[in-house]
C-alpha cells in the first residue's frame, strides 16, 4: 500500500474526532487541530477522484477536469473563509498557495527524488511556459498592491474596480493558457494523464475506472471537504490567537499545508519513482490555477455575496511571491534537477516562512 493509501485511509478517524470536537466543545485549539487533519485525507479523495474521472470521460474532457478543478480543496476552505469575513486570511492564502507549491513542494520533490537518484530531467519547454505565465500572473496580481504603495492616497472603490478587473483579465489569461495546453500545444502536456494513470496504479486500456463510483467519490468527498472546512474556519480565529499566531502567518503558511496536501503527496511521490516531469507539473500547474483561477474567482465571488474581496495584498507578500517566482524559474529552466536545488528551495521556503511568523501584523 502507497504512503497516499495510507494517509488517504489513516486519517479518515479525524472526521468523527473533528465533529464530536465542534459539538461537544473540546476547545477551538482542538477543532481547529482535528478538522485540519480531516481536511487532508479527504483531499487526496477529492483530487483522486478528480483524476480517476478524468481518466474514465478521457484524454480532453479528462485534462480540462484536472486543469479546473486541480485545487479544488484550497478553494473551497477560502470560500468558506470569505464568507465568513476572513479576509485577510484569505487572501494570505493566495500567496500562501503560490509560494509553497513553488517552492515547498518542488523542493521536496527535487530533494527526494535527487536522493534516490543522482539526476533528474524534465521537458525545460514546458518549465518556461508555466515560468512565463506564473510571472504575468504574479505581476497582476500584486499590482494593485504597487498602485497603493506608490500614490498619495487611493480610494478603496478604485482599488476594488482595479482588482475586478484584473480577476476578468487573469481569468481569460487561464483560459488561455488551457487552449494552449489542451489544444495547440498538447503534445508538450502529454505527460498529464498518462502518468496519472499509472500513479493510480491500476487503469489499463481494457479496464477503465468505474465513472459513477468515482463520480460518487467526487460529491461526496466535495461536501465532506466544506463540511468540514465550516468547522476548521470556524475555530481558525480563536485557535491561531491562543497560539499566538497572526492571520498573515496563518494564511500564508498553516492553509496552503491544510489544503494543499493531495499536491503534496502526489507530487513527491512520482519524484521518488523518477518522473519530476509530472512532478513539476503539479507544482507550477498547482500554482498557476491559484494565481490566475481561484484568486480571480474569489475576488469575484466577494463582490457578489458582499465580502469585499481586493487584490491588495501586504507588501512582504508581494516580495515573497516575486521571490518564490524567480528562484522557481532560475531552478527549473534547465530542465534537470537534483537534491541540492530542492534544499535550497526548501531553505527559501523556511526563511520566508520564519519572516511571515515574525511579522509585525
Amino acid at each position: 500500500m502507497t504512503i497516499k493509501k495510507i494517509i488517504s485511509i489513516g486519517l479518515l478517524v479525524f472526521i468523527p474526532i473533528s465533529i464530536a470536537a465542534e459539538y461537544l466543545e473540546w476547545g477551538a485549539l482542538t477543532v481547529f487541530i482535528t478538522a485540519a487533519l480531516a481536511i487532508v485525507p479527504l483531499a487526496i479523495w477529492l483530487s483522486t477522484a478528480t483524476e480517476e474521472v478524468a481518466i474514465a470521460v478521457g484524454p480532453s474532457i479528462g485534462a480540462l477536469l484536472n486543469a479546473v478543478f486541480g485545487n479544488a480543496t484550497e478553494l473551497i476552505i477560502a470560500l468558506v473563509a470569505l464568507k465568513a469575513g476572513l479576509v485577510d486570511i484569505v487572501k494570505a492564502s493566495i500567496t500562501g498557495t503560490i509560494i509553497s507549491n513553488l517552492l515547498l513542494v518542488m523542493g521536496l520533490s527535487m530533494l527526494f527524488g535527487g536522493v534516490r537518484y543522482k539526476e533528474q530531467e524534465f521537458q525545460p519547454i514546458v518549465a518556461r511556459v508555466n515560468g512565463s505565465s506564473m510571472t504575468l500572473a504574479a505581476i497582476a496580481i500584486v499590482l494593485p498592491t504597487t498602485v497603493i504603495y506608490t500614490s498619495n492616497g487611493v480610494e478603496d472603490a478604485a482599488i476594488r474596480n482595479l482588482s475586478l478587473i484584473a480577476a476578468i483579465v487573469l481569468i481569460a489569461v487561464y483560459a488561455l493558457t488551457l487552449l494552449f495546453s489542451l489544444k495547440t500545444h498538447s503534445y508538450l502536456y502529454e505527460v498529464g494523464l498518462v502518468e496519472l494513470e499509472t500513479e493510480n496504479g491500476e487503469n489499463t486500456e481494457a479496464e477503465k475506472p468505474n465513472l459513477k463510483l468515482w463520480l460518487a467519490v467526487l460529491v461526496i468527498s466535495t461536501i465532506a471537504v466544506a463540511f468540514e472546512s465550516e468547522i476548521f474556519v470556524g475555530a481558525v480565529e480563536e485557535a491561531t490567537k491562543g497560539l499566538g499566531l497572526t492571520p498573515l502567518f496563518t494564511g500564508v503558511i498553516l492553509l496552503p499545508l491544510v489544503g494543499g496536501a493531495a499536491e503534496y503527496v502526489t507530487a513527491v511521490s512520482v519524484a521518488i519513482k523518477n518522473n519530476m516531469e509530472l512532478s513539476v507539473s503539479v507544482a507550477m500547474g498547482s500554482s498557476l490555477l491559484v494565481a490566475l483561477l481561484v484568486a480571480p474567482v474569489l475576488v469575484l465571488v466577494g463582490f457578489v455575496i458582499g465580502q469585499p474581496m481586493d487584490l491588495n495584498f501586504n507588501p512582504f507578500e508581494v516580495v515573497a511571491v516575486a521571490i518564490a517566482v524567480l528562484i522557481a524559474n532560475l531552478i527549473s529552466l534547465d530542465g534537470r534537477s537534483n537534491w541540492l536545488e530542492g534544499v535550497l528551495l526548501l531553505a527559501t521556503y523556511i526563511v520566508l516562512g520564519t519572516a511571515f511568523y515574525f511579522h509585525p501584523v
